[in-house]
């Protein structure tokens, strides 16, 4: 079967159709609602694309999470990599979503505007030829993302060092995806009884990262793939365990997941980084050990070391107006805000879910339907 043949299967209008009206006929059965959260922005932009919620019962509720990297960075690290920018000496790199994400000075694309070296990168190793293009400049990598994309930025420490760069430092805002998950289900507006898991972070880290909740918390955890097909059969997946009242942790993906994960990619990122005592979430305030800091050994490719007299901690609020942290908390979603597609728009954000590609008001903005 060629790839064409086997992404057009994963999107059948009939299996898709199938799927849904199973789920509904297991709905009927159940004692009380799944409050479900997709986790993974991934998974939110399908359901979107695919109005799948449309064909879901009304006891069953798709509830969105903080699995977009680019949504929950805090102003303050914003407001550091713009500072880092503003400075006569430095390149700043990022990805591409990352420049359009306003902190309290502006964005990174502002910065630029003002003058200073920003850009944006597909890959951590295009800084590797930046930085040595540039001798005489401090090149920093902004560095987000959750456990999938951790593993790109060791290695390419690890070239740095093998290549004896010295110009090159790592900003880094990698955070991990259990640890805002314990937040939520702890907090006391927590209604949230099943997850969807992110599948590329279970790529990596692999399902095994979601026991310590499942054992937990006793609710419906399914590793879910992102094309259509596979959503409807996760939560087909996520009906009948609560029906049978026998929740499991289950892999859905299992074309790419597994228990384990990636064991080498695991040894790669140990090596290099280290947990924070605590990391700062938009909307969920300080986490504990819920991000990821270079290594005491490698400061001296640490921007945060090598910047540290510029570089303000002060947490800062965020626009009153915008409900991005409600969103990502699961507590509320983007038609809920008063300036969404209003004030708040792709072209104009307010708030970081309405700028990245992975963000809940840029899905409800782009395919303009209700969840």
């Amino acid at each position: 079967m060629d790839t064409k043949t086997l992404l057009e299967s994963f999107r059948d209008k009939e299996a898709i159709l199938a799927l849904g009206k199973e789920i509904s006929h297991v709905a009927r059965e159940l004692e009380q609602p799944i409050y479900m959260m997709e986790v993974c922005g991934g998974h939110t932009h399908t359901l979107m694309r695919y109005a799948l919620a449309q064909l879901l019962p009304e006891n069953i509720e798709c509830i969105h999470g903080p699995g977009c990297p680019v949504c929950i960075m805090p102003k303050h690290r914003i407001n550091q990599a713009y500072d880092i920018a503003m400075q006569e000496d430095v390149i700043l790199l990022t990805l591409g979503d990352m420049m359009r994400v306003p902190g309290s000075h502006g964005s990174l694309q502002d910065a630029r505007a003002k003058g200073a070296d920003v850009r944006f990168i597909y890959s951590p190793m295009q800084a590797l030829e930046i930085a040595r293009e540039n001798p005489t400049k401090r090149v920093v990598y902004f560095a987000i993302g959750f456990e999938t994309t951790t593993p790109m930025t060791a290695a390419m420490l690890q070239r740095a060092i093998d290549s004896g760069l010295q110009n090159l430092f790592i900003h880094s805002n990698h955070v991990l995806v259990p640890p805002p998950l314990r937040a939520i289900l702890d907090s006391s507006d927590c209604k949230i009884n099943a997850l969807i898991a992110p599948s590329h972070v279970s790529v990596i880290a692999g399902a095994k990262i979601y026991t310590p909740i499942f054992e937990r918390y006793h609710i419906p955890i399914v590793v879910s793939g992102f094309e259509p097909v596979d959503m409807m059969e996760s939560i087909l997946a996520i009906a009948r365990q609560a029906k049978e009242k026998s929740p499991r942790l289950k892999i859905q993906y299992k074309r790419v997941v597994s228990m384990e994960g990636n064991t080498k990619a695991q040894e790669l990122v140990e090596q290099f980084f280290t947990l924070r005592e605590h990391f700062e979430w938009r909307g969920l305030g300080e986490i504990p050990e819920s991000g990821l800091q270079l290594r005491d050994e490698y400061r001296a490719y640490d921007a945060e070391c090598e910047f540290s007299a510029i570089l303000s901690q002060e947490p800062i609020a965020d626009n009153k107006a915008c409900r991005c942290g409600d969103i990502l908390r699961g507590v509320a979603k983007p038609l809920d805000c008063k300036v969404f597609g209003k004030s708040c728009t792709p072209e104009h954000p307010l708030g970081s879910c309405m700028v990245s590609s992975e963000g809940a008001c840029a899905a409800y903005y782009k395919y303009g339907r209700k969840i």
